[in-house]
């Protein structure tokens, strides 16, 4: 997944209360007291489980890799004005005007609640975070924005029983877990801020969903590989980087070993996954975290697979061992298994594919930039 500052996150760190407040405004329970308290009885389906109407959907993290290609996907399955993009950052022209935009700070638990209660919303998709790389260069900040901000989105879901995702990712391993497959329950120690934060979105997520009644789902994404993103300068990214390179030059320098196998995904499969979990019947899911998974492979793998479209193509190998020893530490292969059973998962894209449908991207945008 691409490396890069995502929404919610402000210029400095801050060091007050999530919500803003001279109290934290958290769902303490003292002898059953809890506003957040449900009988062990109740229906965890959330209001949007209803077949008669769509859910309306706000995503935190909107300009973020990810945000911008599912609120296109939600859009065209709930109606363009139930999906609402949010962020800190002012969108491009092409963003504003493709549907219902709106300022959010997650860091604003009033703000949060003030958007959900005026769009009367029911389903939250939360990407707002600070990756591996970015975390790493400033964990403070890191920390507000990955573990405080998911507080008040939890809070805000919870007070107004909505339908919760948060998505999760290889990092949230270390080096002490199974690597080949890394299966859904195993040990989880992961060794940056970025990883730390997720596991404790999965276990938080999980304990609001049992205790609380919180409609809270989770997928662990692998590497997501899209062509019409800026890659960054993240552990994965080599494998959006390389095909730029490839297009341009027929040369790409790989901050990674030859050898170095990550699990990986189209965005189409990914976005696709996350629309599905969602719509998933809660009685099918008796987890609230999978994996999910579709290819794996290494770089040199993956530039042999170029050389079939680029037969010129070179790659040459400067190993950055911040980011090696990153990828040392994750997941060669997701175990996908549960996934596949529960509710159906299945990747359409493999590694030929992938690079086919690249190449097809980047020609098909050279070719519109050359007739403008």
């Amino acid at each position: 997944m691409t490396v890069r500052l995502l929404n919610g996150v402000f210029s400095q760190v801050l060091l007050k209360p999530a919500c803003g407040c001279t109290t934290p405004i958290v769902p303490v329970q003292f002898l059953g007291i809890s506003p957040f308290q449900v009988p062990s009885r109740a229906n965890f389906h959330s209001v949007s489980s209803s077949d008669t109407e769509h859910p309306r959907v706000l995503i935190t993290g909107g300009l973020g890799q990810l945000g911008v290609g599912l609120a296109k996907l939600l859009r065209n399955r709930f109606g363009k004005d139930n999906v609402i993009l949010s962020d800190i950052r002012k969108p491009s022209d092409h963003v504003f005007y493709s549907g219902p935009f709106i300022y959010s700070d997650i860091l604003d638990y009033k703000n949060l609640r003030e958007i959900v209660v005026n769009n009367r919303i029911t389903w939250l998709i939360h990407y707002s975070a600070l990756l591996s790389a970015v975390g790493e260069a400033n964990v403070p900040l890191a920390r507000d924005v990955n573990i405080t901000g998911l507080h008040n989105i939890l809070d805000t879901a919870t007070e107004h029983n909505l339908r919760l995702f948060v998505p999760s990712t290889i990092g949230a391993f270390g080096p002490s877990s199974p690597r080949n497959p890394t299966p859904d329950l195993c040990i989880q120690r992961p060794r940056t801020i970025y990883g730390v934060s997720k596991v404790h979105a999965e276990l938080i997520g999980e304990y609001y969903h049992y205790r609380y009644g919180l409609d809270f789902r989770c997928l662990r994404y692998p590497g997501i590989i899209s062509a019409d993103s800026q890659p960054g300068r993240g552990t994965t990214d080599y494998a959006v980087h390389i095909f730029h390179n490839a297009m341009k030059s027929g040369k790409f320098q790989c901050y990674l070993k030859p050898d170095t196998r990550l699990p990986m995904m189209y965005i189409d499969d990914c976005l696709r996954a996350t629309l599905e979990i969602m719509e998933a019947p809660a009685d099918s899911l008796p987890m609230r975290t999978y994996n999910i998974g579709a290819m794996s492979f290494t770089p040199e793998e993956l530039a042999q697979e170029i050389v079939k479209h680029v037969p010129e193509f070179q790659v040459t190998y400067n190993v950055d061992t911040v980011l090696q020893a990153i990828a040392d530490s994750w997941p060669m292969n997701f175990d996908d298994s549960n996934a596949r059973k529960d509710w159906g998962w299945k990747h359409y894209y493999d590694l030929p594919e992938l690079v086919t449908t690249m190449f097809n991207f980047y020609t098909s945008e050279s070719r519109a930039a050359h007739v403008s």
